[in-house]
């Protein structure tokens, strides 16, 4: 199949990858744009790997202010360098992680974030609830299980679906983002202030992947 430049544009925007990047992707996947997109992602993804242990010490600090002031977010989010930190790209979805904050409320960046403390709490009211709600004692272990797993996904950022597209979850979008730009993208921390209800999550440093 021949591979024409609109074909290596379309996947150029869709990527961010350079022009020959996008021309050799396409020819090994014999101009199936599906199969050439995974293979720029998994090429992005094993280089990002390949520089796990540098600093991403680069970003941004990115502002998010709603209904006229009743609503602000403010997310810190790195790059490995002042270069990716300045593409659109990257501003972009820095925006997107600001929004989705703002719409889903989330109280930590990832799991390890979660204090100990707050987990063990969540199930022993979990636990106290199906008791009293008559549920067997065999499946009381499962249903607590669930329960938490529910608890994670509404709570932590990088597991919550994506406001735009739930197929994926914020850690999708992320990885998405990491293997175009080949560097490690890291949301440092996050605030999320409404009138009369503040939610802050732990100042950690924590991977996306």
């Amino acid at each position: 199949m021949e591979i024409t430049i609109d074909m290596i544009k379309d996947l150029r925007e869709k990527t961010g990858c350079g022009i020959m990047d996008c021309r050799a992707a396409l020819q090994n996947a014999k101009g199936d744009m599906e199969a050439a997109l995974e293979e720029l992602r998994e090429k992005g993804l094993k280089k990002a790997e390949k520089r796990a242990n540098r600093e991403a010490s680069e970003g941004r600090l990115e502002v998010y202010v709603h209904s006229e002031g009743r609503l602000v977010v403010l997310v810190e989010v790195n790059s490995e360098t002042d270069f990716v930190s300045k593409s659109d790209m990257f501003k972009e979805l820095a925006h997107e992680i600001a929004l989705q904050i703002a719409a889903a409320s989330p109280k930590y960046v990832a799991e390890s974030d979660v204090p100990a403390e707050v987990l063990e709490a969540e199930k022993e009211a979990i636990t106290a609830r199906v008791r009293e709600e008559g549920k067997p004692e065999a499946i009381i272990p499962k249903i607590v299980e669930g329960s938490i797993k529910k608890f994670m996904d509404e709570n932590v950022l990088l597991r919550q679906k994506y406001i735009r597209d739930e197929s994926k979850t914020v850690a999708d979008l992320i990885n998405d983002k990491v293997a175009s730009l080949g560097e490690r993208i890291v949301i440092r921390r996050f605030v999320r202030w409404a009138l009369g209800e503040t939610t802050q999550a732990p100042d950690e440093d924590e991977e996306a992947a």
